[in-house]
């Protein structure tokens, strides 16, 4: 992609991808679902991971899964509210980029 990806739209892509399983998602199917819109390395998505843990947005829990624990990503009330105004945002940013970006001017 010809576009940089920055942290808050990382951010609100996992979140998304987390929000939409009620129960709960685990890290290498939301890597590879994150990985269908951005380049993102899963090595880079582990710490996003465990930021957005810290900061109150996810929680985990493990579920056992062929015999090993597998650890689940949840998005909590808090998350929630994040996700919905990075939600406004990204409309906003969107018109703005657009207005600009898809105006074309007929020449001569």
């Amino acid at each position: 992609m010809m576009f940089n990806t920055g942290s808050s739209l990382l951010d609100a892509v996992v979140l998304s991808v987390v929000a939409k399983d009620e129960e709960g998602t685990y890290g290498y199917k939301i890597t590879q679902e994150v990985r269908t819109v951005l380049e993102v390395s899963e090595t880079a998505l582990y710490p996003v991971l465990r930021r957005l843990q810290t900061n109150g947005l996810l929680e985990t829990y493990d579920k056992a899964f062929s015999g090993r624990n597998r650890r689940y990503y949840k998005i909590t009330p808090q998350g929630l509210q994040e996700l919905g105004r990075y939600r406004s945002e990204w409309v906003a940013y969107c018109t703005k980029i657009n207005a600009i970006l898809m105006h074309s001017k007929e020449e001569g």
